[in-house]
C-alpha cells in the first residue's frame, strides 16, 4: 500500500482557561490516503476542527498540542512558522466554515489570489491574474473577471464559500481539509459546492477531509467516515459499512435522528437525550456513558480502546467488543 499523505498519531489537543485545562482531542490517530476523502463526523466541541487547527499551527495561543502529525513523512505538528508558512495554502489548504470570517473583508478577492500565487508561485501580476480568473470560472463564479475586483461581502454567500475553494485550490495542494463547508447555504447551493470537491478530487487525486455533522452530506461524497464524540474517535469505517451496520451507540443514534424518504413529516425524529461532556472535567470512563441507552458498570470506570469489529470497521465501546 501507498504511504499515507497524512498520518496523525497519538495526538492531544489542550487549551488552558481561567477554570481549568481543556482536553479539546485525546489521544487520537488517524490516516489519510492518497485521492481519499475522509468524512470526520461529531457534534459541536468534539474536537473535529481542533484537530486540523492544531496539524497546522493555528491554535489559539491558549492552546497545546502534543503526540505526532506527518505529512508527506515530515513532522509537521508543533513544526517552526517558516515551515508551516511553506505548507499551509501551498500543499495543505483549509476551506474555513464561514468565509465571510475567512476571506480578509477589506482586501477584493482578486488581490487575496494572486498574493497566494505571488508568495507560492512567484508568478507576475499578468500570469497571477490570469490564473485567479481562471480558478473563479472553474468553481463556475459567473463573471469571473468582474468578481475577481469584487470585496467579500459584495458576493452572496454560496458565491463566498466558491471563491474560498478557489483560493483553497489555487496553487494545487495535495490535501484539502473542508471544514463544514456547506454551512448556511441553501441545498441547491450545498450540492453543487460538494460537486466541485469531488470533482477536483477525481481531477487531480487531491486528499479530502470533509469535517461536517451531517451523515447525509458525508454519504454523498466520502469513502470513510471518522465518528468523534468528546475529543475521542468513537468508530470508524467505510461509509457503507457504517450506514449498513453502525455499531457504536452513538453512531447509531445519530444516525436514528436522520430524516429519509420513509420519514413521517407529523412526526418528531429521535433526539439523543443529554448535553455532550464537561471538556474541562472528562469522566473517567466512556465520554458518552451519560447519554447511552445501553450504559453498563464498566462504562462508567474504563474508557474503551478503539478495536477492530469488521474489516477496516473499529469502534472504541464495551458493549459486544467483537465483530
Amino acid at each position: 500500500m501507498a504511504p499515507p499523505v497524512l498520518a496523525v498519531s497519538g495526538l492531544n489537543v489542550r487549551f488552558h482557561t481561567n477554570d481549568g485545562v481543556l482536553t479539546a482531542v485525546n489521544d487520537l490517530s488517524f490516516e489519510l490516503g492518497e485521492g481519499e476523502c475522509l468524512g470526520i463526523v461529531g457534534e459541536s466541541g468534539s474536537g473535529k476542527s481542533q484537530t486540523f487547527m492544531a496539524a497546522l499551527g493555528l491554535l489559539a495561543d491558549n492552546g497545546e498540542a502534543g503526540g505526532s502529525v506527518r505529512f508527506r513523512g515530515q513532522e509537521i505538528l508543533n513544526a517552526p512558522r517558516k515551515v508551516l508558512d511553506g505548507i499551509r495554502g501551498n500543499r495543505i489548504s483549509m476551506i474555513f466554515q464561514d468565509a465571510l470570517s475567512a476571506l480578509t473583508p477589506t482586501m477584493r478577492i482578486g488581490n487575496q489570489m494572486t498574493e497566494l500565487l505571488a508568495r507560492h508561485r512567484r508568478l507576475g501580476r499578468n500570469e497571477a491574474r490570469a490564473r485567479a480568473i481562471e480558478a473563479l470560472e472553474g468553481v463556475r463564479i459567473p463573471d469571473a473577471a468582474a468578481r475577481f475586483s469584487s470585496y467579500p461581502f459584495e458576493l452572496s454567500g454560496g458565491m463566498r464559500q466558491r471563491a474560498m475553494i478557489a483560493l483553497a485550490t489555487l496553487c494545487g495542494p495535495e490535501v484539502i481539509i473542508a471544514d463544514e463547508p456547506t454551512t448556511a447555504l441553501d441545498v441547491t447551493v450545498q450540492s453543487q459546492v460538494l460537486r466541485l470537491l469531488d470533482g477536483l478530487r477525481q481531477r487531480t487525486r487531491t486528499s479530502i477531509v470533509l469535517i461536517t455533522h451531517d451523515l447525509a452530506v458525508v454519504a454523498g461524497l466520502c469513502s470513510r467516515v471518522m465518528i468523534m464524540y468528546g475529543g475521542r474517535v468513537v468508530e470508524t469505517g467505510p461509509v457503507r459499512e457504517i450506514f449498513r451496520n453502525p455499531r457504536h451507540p452513538y453512531t447509531q443514534a445519530l444516525l436514528r435522528s436522520m430524516p429519509s424518504m420513509t420519514t413521517d413529516p407529523g412526526t418528531d425524529l429521535p433526539a439523543i437525550p443529554g448535553q455532550p461532556p464537561d471538556l474541562e472535567n472528562l469522566p473517567p470512563g466512556c465520554p458518552f456513558a451519560d447519554r447511552c441507552e445501553h450504559v453498563f458498570e464498566r462504562c462508567l470506570e474504563q474508557m474503551p480502546s478503539l478495536v477492530p469489529v469488521g474489516d477496516r470497521h473499529s469502534k472504541a465501546c464495551h458493549l459486544e467488543p467483537g465483530p
